[in-house]
């Protein structure tokens, strides 16, 4: 009787063009009625008032499989020379104070932007060993022309964006893109500074193939960008350890994050994941994915990238 009583929620919830709401109360206690789960749903602040066809803008990352860019990764002696990962790690304590907040991309598809800003102004403030300034998502949103702004982004591009012309910081070009309105690319500041002496880029950038290299690249340089097939199940994290659902069959679409870790919880290993729908979404902003079994494809569809930043050489080994 109980299934029986599901199935039109179930199938509501499962219409691409659902105007189911994201918290409903009803999906929710669906979502955590699944036996034996690893995660639990709940209602999230940030998803008030959101059907999952409105949540969909937040989607703007095309995904390409790692196997068209292996050529762009680093040679397999250089993580060789790497010694294991440990157990567990999280960048955030391992050094303190030099990851950046969760931020809100709002209601714009920049989620590539943001996860790869992220990742290069973390790696900017471990190469320096301090703190450093939040560098400008809005940059890439508006001035690189190889993306498509607030409708969506590709990995490999954003980081040749980053490598080639690099960012200026956040005071210099704030974000405005926050209902999917991309200004035009400027040319001077916001504020005081110069627009070329604001301007930071990553002196290389490749792809990253495999968990272990994955693992290897955090711990030595800082967090790496991903992307993954996002489900409506996950748009009600609360907290856990998130795995789609048996009945996410069709994606909403392709997300870009940032990873800052990983561990395991109850026997399964997970990554730590920044997310960019703000800290009134899941754990703070954060959540954790099952890792080793390309969950969503996170291991494999972004691709997962990085790079390292132009900074002064003496400051940091490659």
């Amino acid at each position: 009787m109980l299934a029986f009583l599901l199935i039109p929620l179930l199938a509501q919830a499962q219409d691409p063009s659902s105007k189911a709401q994201i918290n409903d109360p009803a999906w929710i206690k669906l979502l955590n009625q699944v036996e034996n789960s690893t995660w639990t749903a709940g209602h999230n602040e940030r998803m008030n008032d959101m059907t999952f066809e409105d949540a969909r803008v937040l989607l703007g990352t095309g995904l390409v499989h790692i196997s068209e860019h292996l050529g762009e990764t680093r040679a397999d002696s250089h993580y060789a020379a790497i010694a294991d990962p440990p157990a567990s790690f999280d960048a955030r304590s391992h050094w303190e104070n030099l990851i950046h907040p969760i931020r809100n991309q709002a209601g714009c598809g920049s989620c590539w932007a943001f996860s790869a800003s992220e990742v290069l102004s973390d790696r900017v403030a471990i190469a320096t060993n301090k703190q450093s300034p939040v560098l400008s998502p809005e940059d890439m949103v508006a001035c690189d022309t190889s993306d498509m702004g607030c409708h969506g982004g590709i990995l490999p591009r954003a980081w040749h964006y980053l490598e080639n012309t690099g960012i200026v910081t956040e005071q210099c070009f704030p974000y405005s893109s926050a209902y999917g309105q991309v200004p035009s690319c400027p040319s001077r500041c916001e504020d005081s500074e110069s627009w070329s002496a604001s301007k930071v880029k990553a002196r290389s950038s490749y792809a990253i193939n495999g968990v272990q290299n994955m693992m290897k690249e955090i711990m030595t340089h800082g967090p790496i960008q991903v992307a993954f097939k996002v489900y409506k199940s996950l748009m009600s994290y609360k907290s856990g350890v998130y795995s789609k659902r048996i009945w996410d069959f069709l994606p909403e679409g392709g997300h870009a994050v940032k990873i800052v870790g990983w561990g395991t919880e109850n026997d399964v290993d997970y990554w730590i994941v920044a997310n960019s729908w703000g800290t009134t979404w899941g754990e703070d902003g954060f959540f954790k994915i099952k890792r080793g079994s390309n969950e969503c494809g996170i291991e494999t569809m972004g691709p997962p990238y990085a790079g390292l930043p132009a900074v002064s050489e003496e400051l940091f080994t490659v």
